[in-house]
Formats: C-alpha cells, structure tokens, sequence
C-alpha cells in the first residue's frame, strides 16, 4: 500500500482518505443530479475583462451555468458555476428567488459563483444589458430545475490532484528603484505581472496552491452524475479579440466528460469548474521570458492536462452513499475603503488635464476616475458568506477575488475536513488582499480595485471559519 501511495504522489496525484464517505445506513437515500444551461450572450456587446473591452463577434466556445443538486432526504443543496467574469448580487438574488420559487430550494441553500473568465460578460448592474442579466438568473434557474428532475442514488467521493506547475503568485518584489510608480504617482514594494526573466525579478509576495478539489458524484452502478471541481488559478486567456470563450474552465470540462467516456451519456454527465482563491496567482512563469503561443494553444495545453491529473486521482477514488449535508449563509458588514481629502484633490486634477494624444491606456485617469466614484459609495458594504458541508467536505464562499493565502489558510483552520474555498460568489466586491499586502501595495490593493477595508480578509475569514465549526457536527 505504502509503494502505490509513493507511486501516486510521484504522479501527483493526491487521494483522500479512503473512508472519507462513511455509509450512513439508517439515512434517507443520498442523490444527486446535474444539468447545463447556455448562458451564451448575443454578440455585439462588450467583452469585459481588461482596460479595453473589444466588441464581441465570434462565439469561439458556449458559455455555461453549470449546476449540480445534492439531496440526503432532508436536506437540499444547490450549487451552481458560471462562465462569467463575475456576478452581481442582483443577478444571484434573482436566481435563487426564482429558484425557491420553482423549487422550493431556500437562497441560503444555493451557491452561484462565477470562473472569471476574461472573454465573456459580467451579469451585473452596470456595463450590461439588464435583458442579458434576466436571461442569465433565468438560465440558472432553469438549470437548477433540471438538475433535480435528473436526482436519482448517488455516491460521493473526494480527492485532489496536485498541478503545481500552472499557478505562479504574479506579485513581485524587485531591485529597489526597478518597481514603477503606480497611477497615483506613488510607489508600490510589488509589481503585479512583471517581464518575464528580467533580472530585477527578486521573489514572489505570496505562496500558490497547487491542488485541484475535486467533489465527485456517481450512480450506484458507476456511472459519473458530476464532477466539481476548484482550482486556484485566475484564468489562462490568450483568446483572439472579439472571441468570447469560457477559457480553460470549459475547456477542463469538456475533456474531463472525454476522458470519463461520459459526452453521449444520458442523463447527461455535467463537469464543473469553480475559482478557488486565485487573486494573486496565474499561470505564467515570471523566471523566464514569456514565450508568444496562438491563439488558445496554452489554454488548451493547461485545461487537458489538469483534466488528466483529475481524471487519473477519480480512478482510485473511493465512493460511499448515506451522505449528509448542511449548510450556513451569513452577510457580513465590512468597512468600505474611503478616499482621502487629497487622493480626491490628486483625482480631480488628473481630470482637469487634457487627456494625452496616445492610444495607451490612460491608467491616471481610469483610477482618478474609480478614486471619485468610490467616494460616492456607502460606507460599508455586506458581504455574502457561504459554507456548505457535503458528507465530510467542506466548501466555504467569498464574493471577492480571494488572495490564494487566504484559501490556504482555511484549507488548514476548517473545523470540517477536507475543506477548500470558493472565489466570486453571488456578487464581485473586488480584490481580496490580506492587510500584509495591503501595505506593499499593487494593482490588487488599489484604491478602486479593492474595495474594502485593509482588514476585511480577516473578518471574512473568521465568520467562514465560525459557520464551518457550527455545522461540523449538524445531522
């Protein structure tokens, strides 16, 4: 046994504990079901991500609400995954009130998060049509209800697989005097993205998490419900302009359902692939030159490779049925990032000057910009909190981009184990930062760019922590 696990590690395959799933012989029958709706936009909108937001005219792959349903005979659990930059909360609320309607699933039962794919749009209340965000909480509703007409016995297993060599931390620090100054005028201690193989390069500001979370569901006969999946890493992208994409989370899906021999199964078999906690990480490797790929080529590369690592971990995963679930959503009132009196006299000068004849990016005037709208926001801002606990796995949710320590962090501290984090759940407030970071600065910790206070991360992660030991030993 000690030699196959070697075997495995070497192959970097992590398994869980082989009785993970205790059977539960005096429960109800655990089930689960699965579904995919199309949440396609028209083209003709923005594609939104960057700086500059292209025109969408080419549909390269669909974009999806992936949606998975769990039910231990007392409880229901919904969770959901969406090809999206990011989500509003009007966009989740709606969702889950039509949700509870046509189903009688609570909201506090029901998880939307998006991937944050940068070739897609963002169902939220600004830069979009509000038909697009009908369309979408109607296409999660949907999905959802079609999930559970699919519930049938069901067993679960939990493993991980680790890809360490696709997640790099993209803040640096560098040779005193090579960091450049940031839209404000002032100077950072980390650069985010910085060239590859330069010489300046001095280490990264924060660690990675290598390892996939990979939530499994079959029939009693065998035969793959869904696979959820988490995994640490920003997004891939290298997509051509106009295209919109699902980028290398769809792609992962689609080869995993290959490999699985599962695309003409029917009912049909749903892969998931969630944002773990990748604020700071990506998939570039900043200790050498960044070589220039096609279009797709490094997404593709990327997504079938972890698919392999997933697929070869679920080959030795052990699956039991009696599974109980409980769940705990909590709203947090976390302090809003305010502007001082002279951040606000620095952004209402840089807006008084003539705006230069160039067609970069004019970053100066984008954050003087942010700089005054934040002013105009609320003092606080209510976090949406999430924990779910499916038979001994805990999954925990943030509606931010959550920094990869932060995930690592709970990943250990989680009175529930095994545990991992979602990132982008039912609202994008932005960057997460823990306050260390907070103080070397970066495009992550920019007024306008992270919108709550230095020490949210750790009020955040203190409720996670509390609603994961109250739901430990719930029946």
């Amino acid at each position: 046994m000690k030699t196959k696990a070697l075997t495995l590690m070497l192959a970097v395959v992590c398994l869980a504990t082989p009785k993970l799933f205790a059977a539960s012989p005096d429960r109800a029958v655990f089930r689960a079901g699965a579904a995919a709706s199309n949440i396609t936009p028209f083209l003709g909108g923005e594609i939104v991500g960057n700086f500059v937001r292209p025109i969408a005219t080419n549909v390269h792959d669909e974009l999806h609400a992936r949606c998975l349903v769990l039910d231990d005979g007392r409880t229901r659990l919904a969770l959901v995954v969406c090809d999206l930059l990011g989500i509003s909360r009007s966009v989740s609320s709606e969702a889950r009130k039509l949700i509870q309607q046509n189903t009688g699933i609570p909201p506090e039962h029901v998880l939307i998060s998006a991937v944050h794919t940068h070739s897609a749009c963002i169902a939220s209340g600004k830069g979009t049509p509000g038909e697009y965000n009908q369309f979408v909480a109607r296409r999660i509703a949907d999905g959802v209800q079609t999930a559970i007409g699919r519930l049938r016995p069901a067993q679960a297993a939990f493993v991980t697989a680790d890809a360490p060599e696709h997640v790099s931390n993209r803040r640096w620090f560098m040779t005193p005097g090579t960091v450049p100054p940031n839209p404000f005028g002032g100077v950072d201690r980390v650069k985010m993205n910085p060239p590859g193989g330069s010489p300046d390069l001095v280490e990264p500001a924060g660690p990675t998490d290598p390892a996939v979370s990979v939530l499994a569901l079959r029939d009693p006969e065998g035969r793959p419900i869904a696979v959820y999946s988490a995994y640490s890493l920003h997004y891939v992208g290298g997509t051509r302009d106009g295209d919109i994409s699902a980028d290398y989370y769809g792609m992962y899906c689609e080869e995993l359902k290959r490999l699985l021999g599962a695309r003409d199964q029917d009912p049909p078999f749903v892969a998931m692939m969630a944002n773990g906690t990748s604020g700071d990480i990506n998939s570039i490797n900043f200790r050498k030159p960044r070589p220039s790929l096609p279009p797709y080529v490094r997404m593709r590369a990327i997504a079938d490779d972890i698919a392999r690592k997933v697929h070869a971990a679920l080959a030795q995963a052990e699956y039991r049925g009696g599974v109980t679930l409980a769940a705990r959503y909590r709203e947090l009132t976390v302090g809003s990032r305010q502007p001082t009196a002279e951040q606000l006299a620095w952004a209402k000068a840089t807006l008084a000057k003539p705006a230069p004849k160039s067609n970069k990016v004019d970053m100066p005037a984008i954050y003087a910009r942010r700089t005054l709208s934040v002013a105009e926001m609320p003092k606080t801002v209510s976090a949406p909190l999430q924990v779910f606990r499916i038979g001994p796995v805990c999954i925990a949710a943030m509606p931010c981009e959550v920094f990869c320590e932060i995930g690592l962090e709970f990943k250990k501290r989680s009175a529930v184990q095994p545990a991992f984090m979602v990132s982008l759940a039912h609202e994008s407030l932005g960057y997460l930062p823990t306050p260390r970071h907070f103080e070397l600065g970066g495009y992550e910790t920019w007024l306008g760019t992270s919108r709550m206070e230095p020490q949210a991360s750790e009020k955040m992660l203190g409720a996670i922590l509390e609603m994961a030991a109250e739901i430990k030993g719930q029946p």
